[in-house]
């Protein structure tokens, strides 16, 4: 692997570390963090000197690669950003990078009507429109509805290489019910979004069920090399093909689910349906619709029904219909 490849690694794995507010960082812990990340890239040991990622820190800190990372040092130890929010990927884009950028989309342009681009015509899209934006300095014509304050992102490329190389997680984790955090293995299969949120699907073990873990709730990643992974022939496609969102209760197995809605709302419901199951089995001269859907019952699904409040009502099944009533009935009471 090429020095200034090598180089880059150090670079996005300080960064990476300095970006991790829950925990402290001493020289000697990114020197362990870049030796662990080109033992990743690489495949082989790799130990990174001391003075090396003293100059890699003065190199962040400098304006030769544009980053100026404000690195600072306190109690003569320990090393953080003294903007929280800092990391050198937020850096802007120079001119030759905006040239090569576009370059690439008008290349992936000529593919978009292939299958292969059929998920990511929109992606192409944003990036074309940011693009644009940022060599015309004006604002980008595709707004996205984005949180700023989303926590665990950084983790995304490390659980990505993760699962593209199978290497075991040593994940510290702390639910929301928990009132410690816990650590533990996990073997990453997926990464699914669902509602501008960011989970991890794989299994603590081979004989535990399939689960998911929320990105904003991990607070350390470490890897263990000496457990092998998992071999697991895991289909997302079929795992979620009767689920709204990610969670997939124990036992419980798709049901046909029919759902009454308003005139009102119908319109929206017919077209962006709740699920890819849905259909329309009655359409009401008033303009209210009964629609059917085939899923698992879950935490997700009932988000959804509640928030169209009295504009939707729950048909069947007896239970997913009690279970919403008894919800309602108890915020009702909090009103009274």
């Amino acid at each position: 692997m090429a020095q200034n490849k090598n180089a880059l690694i150090r670079y996005k794995t300080i960064d990476k570390c300095l970006q991790n507010k829950y925990r402290i960082w001493t020289l000697d812990d990114l020197i362990e963090a870049c030796s662990d990340a080109l033992y990743e890239y690489e495949g082989k040991e790799t130990n990174v000197s001391k003075r090396t990622v003293q100059l890699d820190i003065q190199m962040m800190r400098s304006e030769k690669l544009g980053y100026n990372a404000p690195i600072e040092v306190y109690e003569k130890k320990y090393y953080r950003y003294a903007d929280e929010d800092f990391s050198i990927t937020d850096i802007p884009l120079t001119e030759t990078d905006i040239n090569v950028l576009t370059e690439t989309v008008s290349m992936l342009k000529q593919f978009k009507d292939f299958s292969l681009f059929n998920d990511v015509s929109d992606i192409l899209q944003r990036l074309e429109d940011k693009i644009y934006a940022e060599k015309t300095h004006t604002q980008p014509i595709i707004h996205l509805d984005k949180n700023e304050n989303l926590k665990g992102l950084h983790f995304l490329d490390e659980i990505y290489q993760a699962i593209v190389k199978k290497v075991v997680l040593v994940i510290t984790y702390k639910s929301f019910k928990s009132k410690e955090a816990q650590t533990f293995n996990f073997h990453p299969f997926i990464l699914k979004e669902f509602n501008n949120r960011w989970f991890v699907v794989g299994k603590k073990k081979g004989s535990h069920p399939i689960t998911n873990l929320a990105l904003d709730r991990i607070i350390k990643i470490d890897y263990d090399f000496n457990t092998s992974f998992v071999e697991y022939e895991f289909n997302a496609e079929e795992y979620y093909k009767n689920v709204v969102g990610v969670t997939i209760n124990d036992g419980m197995q798709p049901r046909v689910i029919q759902l009454w809605v308003d005139p009102y709302n119908a319109p929206y419901v017919i077209t962006k349906p709740i699920h890819h199951t849905q259909r329309i089995i009655e359409q009401n001269e008033d303009g209210s619709v009964i629609i059917s859907l085939f899923l698992i019952e879950n935490f997700e699904l009932e988000r959804v029904i509640l928030g169209f409040g009295e504009s939707m009502e729950v048909l069947k099944p007896e239970r997913l219909r009690q279970r919403i009533r008894f919800i309602l009935e108890n915020a009702v009471k909090k009103y009274n």
